[in-house]
């Protein structure tokens, strides 16, 4: 997305259109596109200003003010999970959402869950036998050639 044009242009167009110019004049004087000269005109009309909007996706996220409600779900029920979490907040909060929304959710939050305890690692030897080497047909499950 290209930055925003200067304030000074804005509002020398918008003024070219206030002294008579048509939007397509004003737009071919300053080698801007038709539609952006009327865009400027109207966000003129309509707040007195020219300045440009901030620019980016908006921050935050519609779970956001649901924060304390899914934690409260989290604590009261340690093996919930995400499409569980969905459910529930489609039906007491009317808040639609999917398991990946939540998973964004908790991960900007550091939280995270597992499901079981992981295996220690082993001091005597290797919990499995290594992968094997390209082209060896040792570990293979096909079927051989016959």
């Amino acid at each position: 997305m290209a930055r925003a044009l200067g304030i000074d242009l804005r509002q020398r167009v918008v003024e070219a259109i206030e002294d008579g110019l048509s939007t397509r004049e004003a737009a071919r004087r300053f080698s801007i596109g038709i539609a952006t000269a009327g865009a400027w005109h109207r966000l003129w009309r309509a707040s007195g200003d020219v300045r440009p909007r901030r620019q980016g996706h908006p921050g935050g996220s519609k779970l956001d003010p649901h924060e304390a409600f899914i934690l409260a779900l989290v604590e009261e029920t340690k093996d919930i999970t995400l499409k569980e979490i969905a459910e529930r907040l489609a039906a007491e909060c009317g808040v639609k959402t999917c398991p990946s929304t939540l998973c964004h959710f908790f991960d900007r939050r550091g939280i995270t869950f597992k499901k079981r305890l992981r295996t220690p690692q082993s001091r005597i030897g290797q919990m499995s036998s290594p992968p094997a080497r390209a082209g060896s047909r040792a570990n293979s499950t096909s079927t051989p050639r016959g």
